[in-house]
């Protein structure tokens, strides 16, 4: 069973619990008690959220937020500067 994340509230409110903390890992043991979900429909909130791309699972088993960087951009101080010919 796949829950259609842009519209449940139940998504959002684990999205928005997700973004408040950075970092945060939980099992599903741990998000059932956390957000008081039996475990039929918390293991399909959280599946649909690892099939949104916005969790993954980790190999202990755990649910984390994917982190989404922005590319680096070398600072003016490392460029290398156009040498001059004389």
């Amino acid at each position: 069973m796949t829950y259609n994340a842009s519209t449940d509230p139940l998504i959002e409110r684990l999205k928005a619990e997700f973004l408040e903390m950075p970092g945060l890992k939980l099992t599903e043991a741990q998000a059932q008690r956390m957000w008081s979900l039996d475990a039929t429909l918390c293991s399909t909130l959280l599946e649909t959220l690892v099939n949104t791309s916005f969790l993954f699972r980790t190999r202990d088993g755990a649910f984390m937020r994917i982190e989404r960087t922005a590319p680096l951009r070398p600072s003016l101080a490392t460029r290398s500067k156009p040498s001059s010919v004389a």
